[in-house]
């Protein structure tokens, strides 16, 4: 593993800080720190009290540019994988994804997104399409089995009626987007085989991702779900 641009937040007089942690690399993907912020505030997520991944810091001074980006990209191809992701939303950012993603076309072996699936709230029109333009996949937190549920553990800024947005940008996804999976972190609250027929009936996989206390924990994701 290790940390593709320094996580000094130090910069010489006169220059913008540097935002931090920019990319970091697990697995043979490197991921993209895109954003610090976000349209929810999980109970289970440490991005305000302590945004680590493993041994990488990602919390970030501002948001950094297409070209900090483009700076650690010129090796694209030798990743597995390059994943726009954070301890934000980056959707909040879109016309960044579009830019970098549509670069990456060609130089990049897989694309992907992480997001909360409130990108269509967020901009007020379907952003789906946008997206299809450079992702190979997309990754979308379901976290819950109902509404209810979800507005108590993801804390939502749009309110109660965004669980069924998420749902609503799944399937616009599918179909649009070579690989889409739901992921539900294994809470003791959240049923899992629903989670896995609400996926199943959008056209989705599932990925159940660790319900971790210890943030130094960089197993993601349960051994049987890869």
């Amino acid at each position: 593993m290790s940390t593709i641009e320094a996580t000094s937040k130090e910069s010489p007089a006169g220059q913008a800080p540097s935002p931090g942690t920019v990319a970091y690399e697990l697995e043979g993907s490197l991921y993209l720190n895109v954003t610090r912020s976000c349209t929810a505030r999980c109970r289970f997520c440490y991005r305000e009290e302590s945004p680590r991944i493993g041994p990488y810091d990602l919390a970030l001074v501002r948001d950094p540019t297409a070209e900090e980006f483009r700076a650690v990209l010129g090796n694209a191809g030798r990743y597995r994988q390059i994943v726009f992701c954070g301890f934000g939303e980056p959707t909040l950012r879109l016309a960044l994804l579009s830019e970098i993603g549509r670069e990456l076309k060609g130089k990049a072996r897989s694309v992907r997104l992480n997001t909360n699936g409130h990108g269509n709230l967020i901009h007020g029109r379907n952003i789906v399409p946008d997206l299809a333009g450079f992702l190979s996949a997309v990754s979308i937190s379901l976290n819950a089995h109902n509404a209810v549920l979800y507005e108590e553990l993801c804390r939502p800024s749009f309110g109660p009626d965004t669980f069924q947005a998420v749902l609503d940008f799944a399937r616009k996804c599918v179909g649009s987007i070579p690989d889409v999976a739901l992921t539900v972190v294994e809470h003791p609250r959240v049923d899992l085989e629903e989670c896995g027929r609400i996926a199943a009936a959008i056209g989705a996989a599932l990925r159940v991702r660790r319900y971790y206390t210890h943030i130094q924990d960089t197993q993601r994701y349960l051994p049987d779900n890869g």
